[in-house]
């Protein structure tokens, strides 16, 4: 075992695995503004960017060599609404921050969260009635809102709400709408944990969801 450890070139030709920062993803979080840092409490280290930071840090990430963001937008309370209709306008955050970010590097991968609970007022990932989150309407909904990601620019569409059915719905609306070359990214398995808890705090989702929970659609 020695001979095949004792050179670097050697040890990097057999190891099993290699971590560079080519396999990761930035998260970054955007929220309003120009020119403003917003540190989020629960997650140390980590802020809310405006779209004009965002776009620095997304050219930042390249030049690491980090190869692909993840955008989540903090919506302003103002444009929540219980359907989660701001999700899919053209003009929305999110699909700023993509075009900034597509602007700033054009060799950068973009992907983009499909969900509705950072634009509903009651923090749920679909639309809500006498407390029951309505499967099929909501997936009619993240159709759309992936096509409006996909026109912005984004690369990777990456559905977290788990509605059923909506892979195969998103991947046919994305084909028609003539985004065939963007990708989907399906999510095996989503938890309804805690370990949630700062993703919302960074989201601005947590206040809204309050003490529900999302045990009907997530594990």
């Amino acid at each position: 075992m020695r001979r095949t450890r004792q050179a670097p070139w050697l040890r990097d030709m057999v190891r099993e695995h290699a971590l560079t920062t080519a396999d990761l993803i930035w998260p970054i979080f955007v929220h309003e503004g120009e020119g403003v840092e917003t540190p989020v409490a629960s997650l140390p280290g980590v802020s809310r960017l405006t779209v004009d930071l965002a776009a620095k840090a997304a050219a930042e990430a390249r030049a690491l060599g980090i190869r692909a963001v993840a955008v989540f937008p903090v919506v302003p309370a103002e444009k929540k609404s219980a359907d989660g209709a701001e999700a899919v306008n053209e003009a929305n955050l999110a699909c700023r921050a993509v075009r900034a970010i597509k602007a700033a590097t054009t060799d950068l991968g973009v992907i983009c969260d499909v969900a509705l609970d950072p634009y509903t007022t009651h923090g749920h990932d679909g639309i809500l009635k006498d407390g029951v989150i309505l499967n099929d309407a909501t997936v009619d909904v993240l159709v759309e809102q992936a096509i409006v990601q996909a026109k912005a620019g984004c690369d990777v569409i990456a559905p977290s709400d788990m509605m059923d059915g909506r892979i195969g719905r998103i991947r046919d609306g994305l084909d028609a709408a003539g985004f065939a070359h963007v990708s989907v990214l399906a999510y095996a398995a989503k938890y309804a944990s805690a370990f949630y808890g700062p993703f919302r705090d960074a989201v601005g989702s947590a206040g809204n969801l309050g003490k529900g929970n999302k045990y009907t659609y997530q594990m």
